[in-house]
């Protein structure tokens, strides 16, 4: 486990974010707004595949009539994504949303900043100081000469330094970009000089495979190094898959998430003689379902392998496994062979996952 940085603990809802909270996966919807029941509809989707926070726009007066609906509607706290009208901001604080994200650099005077952070402080809603390279002061960017990490850590700790002049610390801080280096450099740095949660990914990542690549790099050094209390994957796609990714991220990292099953299976090559890439996808989707339906109450290891080399080490190591023989695979249940799998990949898998939740039911899952 990775020692975490010691930041701030604020409320968000019922989430803690910071202070040693759980790393806690967010995501953000992409229907409109002002359409609460596709709004609610989708959150209730981003929820059910792990989702702890969602995040809608309220890009205008429609959008913001329509959050108390989906505040008192939504299984998640929700924050509201707030850009140029402060009036939507307090809008949206009055609607009952658990957090608010602006940019005080381009929601208004510093008037306008005051009254929205006496707002939030009368309501108890923490104010999230988001910057993105296309965000930046023009003062800035003259500065650096392009939004670089380090620009974008100023312009967050300016703003920062802005809010706590109005005598309002309930902040979390995100500096994002859309390059890995710049946005692990921009995280640090806040890192080093306040001890305000973290909000961290990248922005504009990508479509949902480069995407996924790029924000796993990104988080898994930024996470590692103790810096992140709280994370989106952002994806061009479908924002379930946000959230899919997400889990799978912190789950591989070891700081927990929603997601129960550890999945590890080999990659095949020659020596492979069952179809292990069609089982192996057969398995996962069943084993997602049953986490979907809460069937799979603990973490539990599985390990799907295609031949003598691996397989069986890593079937072995497994709460269950399996390891790909000619035409057949052994399966193995806490590190001892329990019975041979053989017939076709449905069969296979169907009992494949009746052995992962028998486990389960008989409590001697790790």
């Amino acid at each position: 486990m990775f020692t975490r940085n010691d930041t701030k603990k604020i409320a968000v809802g019922n989430i803690f974010v910071g202070g040693g909270s759980p790393v806690s996966v967010q995501s953000m919807t992409n229907t409109p707004t002002a359409d609460a029941r596709a709004t609610v509809a989708q959150i209730r989707a981003l929820c059910a595949a792990g989702c702890d926070i969602v995040r809608v726009a309220v890009p205008d007066a429609a959008a913001a009539a329509a959050l108390p609906e989906i505040v008192a509607s939504s299984p998640v706290p929700v924050v509201a994504d707030v850009h140029f009208d402060y009036r939507l901001a307090l809008a949206a604080v009055d609607a009952g949303v658990a957090k608010i994200r602006i940019n005080p650099g381009n929601i208004g005077s510093p008037e306008r900043v005051r009254t929205v952070a006496a707002s939030a402080r009368a309501h108890g809603v923490p104010i999230r100081v988001g910057v993105n390279s296309g965000s930046l002061e023009k003062d800035i960017l003259e500065k650096y000469g392009r939004p670089c990490g380090e620009a974008l850590a100023e312009s967050a700790l300016r703003q920062v330094a802005m809010l706590e002049a109005m005598d309002f610390g309930d902040i979390c801080v995100s500096v994002k970009s859309s390059n890995v280096i710049e946005t692990v450099t921009a995280c640090r740095t806040i890192a080093g000089k306040c001890a305000y949660p973290q909000h961290v990914g990248l922005t504009e990542a990508g479509t949902v495979r480069r995407g996924t690549i790029k924000s796993g790099l990104a988080l898994g050094i930024l996470l590692s190094e103790g810096i992140g209390d709280t994370i989106r994957v952002s994806l061009t796609g479908d924002p379930v898959e946000e959230v899919k990714a997400g889990c799978e991220i912190l789950t591989a990292l070891g700081l927990g998430g929603k997601r129960r099953v550890e999945f590890v299976s080999c990659p095949t090559c020659g020596r492979t003689k069952i179809d292990l890439i069609g089982l192996a996808g057969a398995i996962e989707s069943r084993l997602d379902e049953a986490e979907r339906e809460g069937k799979i109450t603990r973490h539990v290891k599985v390990a799907v392998m295609g031949c003598a080399v691996n397989g069986p080490g890593e079937a072995s190591d497994a709460d269950i496994g399996l390891a790909g023989g000619d035409g057949f695979a052994l399966l193995f249940r806490k590190g001892k062979i329990s019975g041979r799998l053989s017939g076709s990949n449905d069969e296979m898998a169907d009992l494949f996952v009746s052995e992962v939740l028998s486990l389960c039911a008989g409590g001697d899952a790790g």
